[in-house]
């Protein structure tokens, strides 16, 4: 009863025309920002929380319009991953994998549909559990100490090798330069710079922007200029666009099961959509076993990573909302600009201010309604980018990211660096070393490694810490069977031939 007096208090909140209007706008601009290259949530959010202080929001209206804009930035995100193998935003990653295998078959209407109705799905899961199960599921998070973060690090790079490539000692290798670039900057530690090669302007580290345009934009790029236009893979002649009813129908238990694996993984303070996306996805490749024909263009493996992104969009909202911890980077820029309004995120928020969360709560239920509605409708619009001619198309993608990246840096350095990860992407393609685990090495890495580090200095150094608890001895026995298992299987799985891998 307590649930709906304060969904009828957010609704009431929510429903205000203004705060209607914030949540439409957000809603939109988040997946104009999401769809660009480079761009994602976590930025776009940044770049606009100056645009709440000129318009004078109140506390309600600035967390509605930023939550929108987070949110269509999740659901923005995969367009480009499926249209031109490019992902807006580090989550919508995995949607590349089969996403823009199925534009490749004339199906980019189809997976661009099917991506909408999915990432609706988890969004609107996520919501509903953070309504309902906040307090109870922040505390789920106490139980994750640094030992239990190594450990699920530690199984995500170990299962790489099944999700990436059919070759385990290449994927190790791609995971090993994404770690070591990852540890490129100054030693949080000690102070001193590390990988740095005395370079000043690689002190901080490397953006994950940067590397993530760089070596997939650019790289695109400079394949395009190899094969002079021939045989390129972005021209891709579509048929015309239906909603994929039983796509949708057969996806359905993958929306549901992929919602909840990043439902889990976005309310785990620092773990965000990234790896909630990541999980949905080996999750239902594990399933479906290798028949499956995960990375081939199926729908399932669309709909997955995501329904697991948007959903931990959501769950990443838990611990920043009841324990002031942000859950993901964007929750983090959330975080700072509650901080800025006087507003304390903890567990007595929900008391003291409920008109601010569960307005926020109504808003994003009905921001969810929105963007599907404003998804599905302009697919058209959005499959209209792959008719534009390749040697239009490539010269604006790389405009954008070049203007996207120096806009948000303003070095030229940041620049050069873009074009070297172009030239690092085309190497490794050529050689046939998969590009993603480089990319979540980097994006993974820093974590991983403070975990390793706190871990340690709990202990005083005692490497049996992270063997400690039952739920890190089960990822490490996890982590172990991912990699091992694949090496022993795939004498199996290779032998039928009917579906790759």
């Amino acid at each position: 009863m307590e649930i709906i007096d304060n969904l009828i208090l957010g609704f009431g909140v929510a429903l205000s025309p203004y705060t209607l209007m914030l949540a439409v706008v957000g809603c939109f601009l988040g997946t104009i920002i999401g769809a660009l290259p480079g761009l994602g949530p976590s930025n776009g959010v940044a770049i606009l929380i100056p645009l709440a202080f000129t318009l004078g929001l109140d506390a309600t209206s600035a967390l509605v319009l930023m939550t929108s804009v987070y949110y269509g930035a999740m659901y923005g995100g995969r367009i480009s991953s499926i249209l031109l193998n490019i992902p807006g935003d580090e989550p919508a990653l995995m949607t590349t994998l089969d996403g823009y295998p199925m534009a490749k078959a004339g199906r980019a209407g189809d997976a661009l549909v099917l991506s909408g109705v999915a990432s609706f799905v988890g969004a609107f899961l996520a919501t509903i559990g953070l309504m309902l199960l906040a307090p109870l599921l922040a505390r789920v998070a106490f139980l994750f100490g640094p030992a239990e973060y190594f450990a699920l690090y530690l199984l995500a790079f170990c299962t790489l090798g099944g999700m990436a490539s059919n070759n385990q000692a290449k994927s190790a290798i791609a995971s090993c330069i994404g770690l070591g670039i990852a540890m490129i900057g100054v030693d949080n530690n000690s102070g001193l710079p590390r990988l740095t090669g005395g370079n000043l302007h690689l002190m901080d580290g490397i953006d994950f922007l940067v590397a993530i345009v760089g070596l997939f934009a650019i790289a695109e790029v400079f394949f395009f200029i190899e094969s002079h236009g021939k045989g390129s893979s972005i021209g891709v002649k579509l048929e015309k666009v239906t909603i994929p009813w039983r796509d949708i129908k057969e996806s359905t238990p993958t929306m549901l099961r992929a919602s909840g694996v990043g439902f889990i993984a976005g309310i785990l303070p620092g773990a965000g959509a990234s790896l909630g996306s990541f999980l949905a996805y080996m999750t239902e490749k594990s399933i479906a076993g290798p028949k499956g024909g995960f990375g081939t263009g199926v729908p399932r493996g669309v709909a997955a990573p995501e329904a697991g992104n948007n959903a931990a969009a959501g769950g990443a909202l838990i611990p920043m909302l009841t324990l002031g911890v942000p859950g993901s980077g964007t929750t983090a820029v959330l975080l700072a600009l509650l901080m800025t309004l006087n507003i304390t995120p903890g567990p007595t928020l929900f008391t003291d201010q409920p008109e601010v969360v569960w307005g926020l709560i109504a808003s994003l239920l009905i921001a969810n309604v929105v963007l599907l509605l404003m998804n599905v409708p302009m697919v058209k619009i959005f499959v209209k980018i792959l008719m534009v001619p390749p040697w239009v198309l490539l010269p604006g993608v790389t405009m954008i990211s070049f203007v996207g990246i120096y806009s948000l840096s303003g070095s030229y350095f940041d620049l050069l660096l873009m074009v070297g990860f172009g030239v690092l992407g085309y190497i490794l393609r050529k050689l046939d070393i998969p590009t993603v685990p480089v990319i979540l090495g980097i994006l993974l890495g820093g974590n991983m490694e403070n975990a390793l580090r706190r871990a340690m200095v709990l202990s005083d150094g005692d490497a049996t810490f992270l063997f400690s608890s039952p739920i890190s001895i089960g990822l490490w026995v996890a982590a172990i069977a991912g990699f091992v298992a694949p090496m022993f299987l795939r004498r199996f799985l290779t032998k039928p031939r009917a579906v790759p891998d």
